[in-house]
């Protein structure tokens, strides 16, 4: 009885720490990725004379290469059709750059921030979702 009180203490513990470990990555990710997303928003809001077209082209690159990067770690814990819906978004988000449909762009943008943010609250440890 000993030692299955044992095992089972130290599983808890390995998923409490997994937990742990997952909610500061998903956290982290899902910071980044939005302070990015802010600063595209900062550069599609400048007035529409002022608006590098490149320089956003550059900064949604950026921000895909980034994502691309997180997909692979978060999909090993996330749903992926979480994960799909942001990929989707992104790229309906580049390619309203592209075509200088900048107001279109930004509420691509708007939609990929909420489902980020999404992601963030659904994977917290609640004692609302465990009951």
């Amino acid at each position: 009885m000993y030692k299955e009180n044992i095992i089972c203490t130290v599983i808890i513990v390995l998923i409490i720490i997994g937990n742990i470990i997952t909610q500061k990555y998903t956290k982290t990710s899902v910071e980044e990725t939005s302070a990015t997303l802010t600063e595209l928003r900062e550069e599609i809001t400048k007035e529409y004379n002022e608006i590098n077209g490149n320089e956003a082209k550059e900064k949604i690159d950026k921000i895909h290469e980034m994502w691309d990067q997180k997909h692979d770690l978060l999909a090993y814990y996330i749903e992926h059709d979480e994960l799909e819906k942001v990929e989707t978004n992104l790229t309906g988000l580049r390619s309203f750059i592209e075509s200088k449909e900048y107001s279109d762009a930004l509420a691509e943008l708007d939609k990929t921030v909420f489902v980020l943010r999404h992601i963030e609250d659904k994977n917290k440890f609640n004692l609302q979702y465990v009951f």
